[in-house]
């Protein structure tokens, strides 16, 4: 884990500036993580395959290329990279 330490005449201010900058983050990345989520259903439900069951037999060469697929394997790439940016800002704790 790393820790960084900052000097401010004012902390408690510089702590809520950063708290609320961390919260609105957060925020953003829930509500693209909401978009990214209801997109895939759509992919899940037009296709009648879980995400999951697509990438795996796309990647077996299965399931043939379509514009289709490529958007729904970008979409699954960027649901993993929003999970992961906030798996990491939800592991920010602020210490004394």
């Amino acid at each position: 884990m790393v820790e960084l330490k900052i000097r401010c005449p004012d902390a408690d201010s510089l702590r809520r500036l950063i708290s609320e900058r961390v919260t609105e983050r957060l925020s953003f990345l829930e509500a693209g993580i909401g978009r990214t989520e209801e997109r895939l259903q759509k992919f899940e439900r037009k296709y009648q395959l879980s995400t999951e069951e697509f990438l795996g037999r796309f990647a077996h060469d299965e399931i043939q290329h379509s514009l289709d697929f490529d958007e729904w394997i970008g979409e699954s790439r960027m649901l993993a990279h929003l999970l992961e940016q906030k798996s990491q800002i939800q592991g920010i704790e602020f210490v004394n």
